[in-house]
C-alpha cells in the first residue's frame, strides 16, 4: 500500500475558484480510480490560499489486469472487415482463433495479462488532468503559455515516497515546493503528507480547511459568550473567509458609536461584504464591535487599528450620503427618473413606474386594498436609485427606498412595501406576506418580465443574464404562499397594453403565448422542488391555468400526500379502471360521445348507483365557491370505489346492444369527466404500472 501525495503551490487563488479546484480535481482523480479500477483507503483535497493539496491512502501499488477474450467478425465476414478489427486491436492473424457461439462462428482473440505499475499509469495522467481542468477564470503570466487561476510556481507529487516525474508546460515536478508563500528561496522536500502536515503545523500554518473552520468558529464561540453578543449566520461568508487564510487569528474591534444612527444594513453591508467582517448583534440589534479573521498574529495591534480605519472610512462616506439623501424628497425625485434608462426598448424608469402604478392599480382591486396607496408605492419605489447611498451600495436598492419613505413619514404599508418589491430573490428566500408588499412585488415583476419578453430578450438554454427564470419563480412563489390566485394571465396581458399604450412597441409577437409556456415551465420546476410526483406534475401541467396557481399547487400537494394510501390507490384504481375501459371502447369502435347519459334505459341498479354516485359529486363541486377542501375532495372522489367496481364486476360494457352499449359508455366519460374536476387524472399511473 502506498500514498499518492500531491500540492499545487501558487499564488493566492480566489476563494471561489479555490474551491472548485478543491472538488473538481479531486473528483477527476476519483474518476481516474475507478476507471482504472485501483483500490485505495481513504482520499481528500484540501487547500490555503496558495496551496491546493490531493492525497490517495491506501494506494495499490500494482494493478492486475487479467486476461479477457475480445470476439471479433464472423468467420465469413469480408477481409476488410477483419483487417479492421486487427489493426484497431494492434494483433495479427497468427493470434485469431475461431470461436463457436449460439449466434455463429467469429473471430476471437484473448489479450494477455498485464502488471501495471501505479507509479507509471499516474506519471501519464497527473499532466492530463491538469491540462484539461477548466478554470471559470484564468491567466497567463510572463511569457508562460499556461493559463491558471493564478500564477503557478511548483507542483509536488510523489508516489510512495518518490516522485512522480512529468512537464506540465513549464514546470518540471519534485519533491518539493515552497514553505514561505513570500520568500520563494526557501524550499523543502517532503516524501508524504503527514509530515508535511505537522511540518506547517508547528509554523502555525492550517493546511485543512476543515480544522481552520473549527478554530475560527471556536474562537467566534469564546468570545460571544464573554460578551454575550451573538453572530447572525452567515456560512457563505464564514466559508469564503476559510478559505482566504492559512493562519487564523480572531480579532474584536469596534468603529465610533455614533454611526450605530445608520440604517444597520449599511452597517452590515460594510462589514460583511465589503470587509469580509462578522458584525456582532445584541437583541437582534447591530453594536459597533465586529470580528475580523486575519492571517497572522496581531503582536503590536497595527492589524486590528488599520482595518478599524478602513471601516470607519466606508462608514463616514455612508452616513453623508444617508444624510443626504434621507432629506430630498422622494415624491420630487419621481420626474428625476426621466433620466435614467430601464433598458433599450423599455423606456425609462420614469416609464416603467407610470406602468407599474397602473398596473398595480388593476392588482390592488383583486386584493381589495387600497388602490392609492399602491400606485403611490409604485410611483416612489425606484426613487432609491438615484440617491447617493444606493450608487455607494447597489446591493441596497428597495431597503434604502423603504428607510428614506419611513423617514419621510409615508405610510408604514407604503414604507414596506417598497422595501420588499424585490423579495423573494431565490426558491429559499422570505416573501412578502402584507398585501400591498405582494401587490408591489409582484407588479414590478409583471413589467419587467413581460418587457424582456417583449424585446426578445427571453432566456436561452444555458444562459439567462437579466435573471427572468428567477423573477418567474419569484412570481409563482408570491401568489403560491401568499395562498391566492390572482389573475396572473390578466395581468401580464395588461401590461403588454401598457407598454403599447407608451408606444414602445415589441418585437416580439408571441409575447403571451411565450409568457405563459414559460411560467408554465417554472411552475413545473417550482412542483419538483416541492417533492411531488412526478406523474402528478404531469397531471397539474395538463390542466394549468396561470390564473390557479394557487389552486393548482393545493391540488397537486394533496394529492401527493395521499397518493400511496388507501384513498390515493382507491381513486387511482377507479379511474384507472373506468379509464382504460373507455378508450379501448373509443378506440375499437365507431361510437361518438355526445355527453348524453340516459338513465331512462339502464337494465341494472348498478348502473342507478353509479350515475347516483356521479351526481352526488356534480352536486358537490358545483356548490364550492373559491373554499373547496382538497382533501373532503379526494376523499368523496375515492367513495366512488364500490360503485364503479360493483358496475364494472356485474354489467357488461361491451353490450351487443348498440344503444346501451353507448349509453354505458356515455356513463363511464361522465364519471371520468366528474373526476376531472379535480386534476387530469389520466396522467396518474396506477400502483402496478
Amino acid at each position: 500500500m502506498a500514498e499518492l501525495f500531491i500540492e499545487l503551490f501558487s499564488e493566492e487563488i480566489p476563494a471561489g475558484l479555490q474551491v472548485n479546484l478543491r472538488d473538481k480535481l479531486l473528483n477527476e482523480f476519483q474518476n481516474f480510480f475507478s476507471e482504472k479500477t485501483l483500490k485505495f483507503k481513504k482520499n481528500f483535497s484540501l487547500s490555503t490560499p496558495n496551496r491546493l493539496i490531493i492525497v490517495f491512502q491506501g494506494v495499490d501499488k500494482e494493478l492486475k489486469i487479467n486476461s479477457k477474450k475480445i470476439k471479433g467478425p464472423k468467420v465469413d465476414a469480408t477481409d476488410k472487415a477483419l483487417e479492421g478489427f486487427m489493426r484497431s486491436n494492434g494483433i495479427e492473424k497468427k493470434d485469431l482463433f475461431k470461436d463457436k457461439t449460439e449466434k455463429g462462428e467469429f473471430y476471437s482473440y484473448k489479450t494477455k495479462s498485464q502488471i501495471l505499475k501505479t507509479h507509471n499509469l499516474l506519471t501519464e495522467f497527473i499532466p492530463r488532468i491538469l491540462g484539461t481542468y477548466q478554470w471559470k477564470k484564468s491567466m497567463k503570466w510572463g511569457e508562460y503559455e499556461l493559463n491558471w487561476g493564478r500564477p503557478l510556481k511548483s507542483i509536488l507529487s510523489v508516489f510512495d515516497q518518490k516522485v512522480i516525474g512529468f512537464k506540465f508546460y513549464h514546470i518540471d515536478s519534485s519533491n518539493f515546493t515552497f514553505i514561505d508563500k513570500d520568500f520563494e528561496n526557501k524550499k523543502k522536500v517532503f516524501k508524504n503528507f503527514a509530515t508535511y502536515e505537522n511540518f506547517f503545523l508547528k509554523k502555525g500554518i492550517f493546511v485543512d480547511h476543515h480544522k481552520r473552520k473549527k478554530i475560527i468558529n471556536k474562537e467566534f464561540t469564546k468570545i460571544l459568550n464573554k460578551r454575550n453578543l451573538i453572530i447572525k449566520d452567515n456560512p457563505i461568508l464564514l466559508n469564503e473567509v476559510v478559505n482566504l487564510v492559512d493562519s487564523p487569528n480572531i480579532l474584536l474591534c469596534d468603529f465610533d458609536k455614533r454611526f450605530l444612527s445608520i440604517p444597520n444594513e449599511i452597517l452590515t453591508l460594510t462589514m460583511q461584504t465589503h470587509q469580509k467582517y462578522f458584525p456582532l448583534f445584541y437583541n437582534e440589534k447591530v453594536t459597533n464591535e465586529f470580528l475580523i479573521v486575519a492571517n497572522k498574529k496581531d503582536q503590536k495591534g497595527f492589524i486590528k487599528t488599520g482595518n478599524e480605519r478602513v471601516v470607519e472610512a466606508r462608514l463616514r462616506d455612508a452616513e453623508f450620503f444617508w444624510n443626504k439623501d434621507k432629506t430630498q424628497n422622494l415624491v420630487k425625485k419621481v420626474s428625476e427618473l426621466k433620466s435614467m434608462n430601464f433598458f433599450k426598448g423599455l423606456g425609462t424608469y420614469f416609464d416603467k413606474v407610470q406602468r407599474m402604478r397602473k398596473l398595480g392599480g388593476i392588482i390592488s382591486d383583486e386584493l381589495l386594498i387600497s388602490k392609492e396607496k399602491v400606485e403611490l408605492s409604485a410611483s416612489i419605489c425606484k426613487t432609491d436609485l438615484m440617491s447617493g447611498i444606493v450608487r455607494e451600495f447597489p446591493e441596497l436598492q428597495g431597503i434604502m427606498g423603504g428607510h428614506i419613505s419611513t423617514y419621510q413619514g409615508f405610510d408604514k404599508d407604503v414604507c414596506l412595501a417598497i422595501t420588499e418589491q424585490y423579495l423573494p430573490i431565490g426558491l429559499d428566500s422570505r416573501i412578502p406576506k402584507k398585501p400591498f408588499s405582494v401587490a408591489l412585488a409582484i407588479t414590478d415583476k409583471i413589467d419587467t418580465l413581460v418587457g424582456f419578453f417583449g424585446i426578445d430578450a427571453k432566456p436561452t438554454s444555458s444562459k439567462d443574464p437579466f435573471g427572468l427564470r428567477r423573477i418567474a419563480i419569484a412570481i409563482i412563489r408570491v401568489v403560491i404562499e401568499n395562498k391566492k390566485d390572482l389573475k396572473v394571465n390578466d395581468f401580464i396581458n395588461y401590461s403588454s397594453n401598457l407598454y403599447k399604450d407608451q408606444e414602445l412597441n415589441f418585437s416580439n409577437k408571441e409575447l403571451q403565448k411565450e409568457l405563459q409556456i414559460f411560467l408554465k415551465d417554472r411552475y413545473k420546476y417550482y412542483l419538483k422542488e416541492k417533492q411531488i410526483r412526478h406523474d402528478i406534475i404531469d397531471a397539474s401541467i395538463s390542466s394549468f391555468s396561470l390564473n390557479k396557481l394557487y389552486s393548482s399547487f393545493e391540488k397537486a400537494k394533496s394529492l401527493n400526500r395521499i397518493i400511496n394510501n388507501q384513498i390515493g390507490l382507491d381513486i387511482t384504481s377507479s379511474y384507472k379502471r373506468a379509464s382504460n375501459i373507455l378508450d379501448y371502447e373509443l378506440k375499437n369502435n365507431s361510437i361518438e360521445i355526445t355527453n348524453s347519459t340516459d338513465p331512462g334505459i339502464f337494465k341494472s341498479d348498478f348502473e342507478k348507483n353509479l350515475y347516483k354516485k356521479i351526481n352526488e359529486i356534480k352536486k358537490y363541486y358545483s356548490s364550492l365557491n373559491n373554499d373547496e377542501d382538497y382533501n373532503q375532495s379526494l376523499t368523496i372522489l375515492a367513495s366512488t370505489k364500490k360503485e364503479v367496481f360493483e358496475f364494472f364486476d356485474n354489467v357488461k360494457v361491451n353490450e351487443d346492444n348498440d344503444i346501451l352499449r353507448k349509453n354505458r359508455l356515455e356513463l363511464i366519460n361522465m364519471l371520468c369527466k366528474t373526476f376531472q374536476n379535480f386534476i387530469n387524472f389520466q396522467f396518474l399511473k396506477a400502483s402496478n404500472e
